[in-house]
């Protein structure tokens, strides 16, 4: 699934692999076609986990204040970022299988939420990817993750 604008570069995609091993081989090309993948541009991606980890635990339409954000369990790398800005993190299985579980009205409400922190924090700068595309393609790729037993990551320049 494409979630980016014609014409403007993914540099961030989230894509479902077997293990870490393979998800780190992936640092320095990208995902590319040989996993399925949901691609965009202009988030932070691992801030964006952390919002969706937080949700699923507590959801609420209401963003948390940002100092509970700033301490939530932040994802862990399988190839931390180096001087070249590429990093791969692994996304927490509990909130891969609450995409995966996930019904449309709280993927609906998760984008309103976050849409709203995107708004608060980057004001007139924010993404111009769309937050509930991106989380629908997401839940389906988490769906396939969960049932094939394998992992959800991000790669990201």
């Amino acid at each position: 699934m494409n979630c980016h604008h014609a014409g403007v570069p993914a540099d961030i995609a989230f894509f479902r692999a077997p293990d870490h091993r393979t998800a780190a081989a992936t640092r320095l090309t990208g995902p590319g076609r040989a996993f399925e993948s949901v691609t965009c541009h202009s988030i932070e991606p691992d801030s964006a986990v952390v919002e969706w980890d937080m949700y699923f635990e507590a959801p609420s339409a209401e963003p948390p204040p940002l100092e509970q954000l700033h301490a939530w369990e932040w994802p862990s790398w399988v190839t931390p970022p180096l001087n070249d800005g590429v990093e791969v993190f692994a996304l927490p299985g509990r909130l891969t299988l609450a995409l995966a579980n996930a019904r449309p009205s709280e993927l609906r409400e998760l984008a309103a939420r976050w849409t709203t922190r995107l708004k608060d924090t980057d004001g007139d700068d924010m993404t111009d990817d769309d937050p509930l595309r991106i989380l629908e393609g997401l839940a389906g790729l988490a769906a396939t993750a969960v049932s094939s037993n394998e992992g959800l990551y991000c790669w990201s320049y």
